[in-house]
């Protein structure tokens, strides 16, 4: 019953956002009903447990705070100074804009968790520099594509909440192993994608900028010092929780282990992170109760579509796991016998195929979890198959046709979309693919 349930899940996300093209968030709504209502006479009491965990999940507070932080961060400007020490940095090397859009879209995604929305913020300041630094159109919205794909790898990310709202994730991985897993495996994409823009620069003969027109490190420094430390919202959880100071800070019998538990770094880093926005934000935040209403309600559309998908997501992965989905899959994969990695391969292609209409949190929604437990059946370690898993679905920016984020580049630079496609599937699916297939052969560790 829960591989039906599954198929049963997965047909109607497709339809109701690819058919009926309506948004993922009444789709996850739809299919968890029709799940629920596969138990029969136990259909109500899946429907409560499903509704229950996903409640209480943590998870989920935090997805929906990422969400506001990200508003926070934009409104407030605080991106806009972090890109512009960037360009300090590194503005005087050839190809200084591409390089640039990689680190920029690489922090700004830890912030933003969207594709598009990385490309769009990035790429509207790096796009026409690298037009002005003799870029091709077609390439340099490529670049562009790639690098904003880097919000669904590096965490804290939206893909990254879905998959620890797995409930077999949730049981087996703690959330700080799961977050420096994937900053270990985005690390790795981010390394591809500077290759890549040292290849295109070869390939098109780049030069730098001459150093007048840059805006010198003091300067930038001088304007957007501050906004270096957003950063710190990640940083103090994650001392405190994890490595030497978090052994310390355990054998001091008035703090101790159980008090070092009690620090949920979901929770906490985007609930800093907001509070030291509005610290740096001394100019700019609401001065009153009225405009602090208006700041928050001029967010909530965008909770909408992203906060119903993961409630549901998670609630369904709970009624998925009541179901047998587990046992169903390990079943599965024990009568197939196919050897480790050519599953992983054949895994990958597969989930690149899906990530190609779907988002990547449309993906994972989909088939993030029947992927984790065929991994996992397969004898790959639970961590090990929840970062591979999402390192495949962090293809979707680059997988033609339905990525927002080809459209929004190619619209900044002038390229035609279509003249893209090959591109990026050549030069980022296919070697993510391979990431991802490495790092669960052990040859590139996490």
């Amino acid at each position: 019953m829960g591989i039906i349930a599954l198929i049963v899940f997965v047909s109607i996300l497709i339809v109701w956002s690819l058919w009926l093209k309506r948004n993922l968030g009444e789709a996850s709504l739809i299919g968890f009903i029709a799940i629920s209502l596969l138990g029969g006479t136990k259909a109500l009491d899946l429907f409560f447990r499903g509704i229950g965990f996903a409640s209480t999940f943590s998870v989920l507070y935090a997805a929906v705070a990422f969400v506001f932080m990200a508003y926070v961060i934009d409104k407030f400007g605080i991106v806009e100074r972090l890109l512009g020490i960037l360009n300090s940095l590194v503005g005087r090397l050839p190809g200084a804009p591409a390089i640039m859009d990689a680190v920029g879209s690489s922090l700004m995604g830890t912030l933003s968790g969207g594709d598009s929305g990385n490309t769009a913020a990035t790429g509207s300041i790096t796009g026409p520099w690298m037009l002005k630094n003799k870029w091709n159109k077609e390439i340099a919205a490529s670049v562009m594509v790639g690098n904003g794909g880097m919000a669904s790898v590096l965490p804290p990310t939206t893909s990254m909440f879905i998959v620890l709202g797995f409930a077999p994730v949730a049981a087996a991985i703690t959330t700080g192993e799961y977050y420096i897993a994937l900053l270990i495996a985005g690390a790795y994409q981010f390394i591809h994608r500077l290759i890549l823009i040292g290849y295109f620069v070869k390939k098109q003969g780049i030069k730098a900028f001459p150093a007048e027109s840059i805006q010198p490190l003091r300067v930038s420094l001088r304007e957007g010092w501050t906004s270096i430390f957003i950063y710190l919202g990640a940083i103090i959880p994650l001392i405190l929780t994890i490595g030497p100071l978090s052994e310390v800070l355990k054998n001091i019998p008035s703090i101790g282990e159980s008090a070092l538990k009690s620090i949920d770094i979901v929770i906490w880093i985007p609930t800093l992170m907001i509070a030291i926005s509005f610290i740096l934000a001394r100019k700019s935040r609401p001065r009153s109760i009225s405009s602090l209403l208006d700041f928050v309600s001029s967010s909530i559309p965008r909770f909408t579509v992203i906060g119903a998908l993961i409630f549901f997501a998670v609630a369904s992965s709970e009624v998925l796991t009541a179901l047998g989905l587990s046992d169903n899959i390990a079943q599965l994969m024990s009568s197939a016998n196919t050897p480790g990695w050519l599953t992983v391969l054949l895994l990958g292609i597969g989930i690149t195929a899906i990530a190609g209409p779907l988002t990547s949190t449309g993906t994972l929604t989909a088939v993030g979890l029947v992927s984790y437990e065929i991994l996992v059946a397969s004898g790959f370690s639970p961590l090990v198959s929840a970062v591979v898993v999402m390192t495949f679905a962090s293809t979707s920016a680059q997988m033609p046709p339905a990525s927002g984020s080809i459209y929004i580049a190619s619209g900044i630079v002038g390229a035609r979309p279509e003249k893209t496609f090959g591109m990026l599937m050549l030069y980022y699916a296919c070697p993510v693919i391979l990431i991802g297939w490495l790092i669960a052969m052990g040859i590139l560790p996490i």
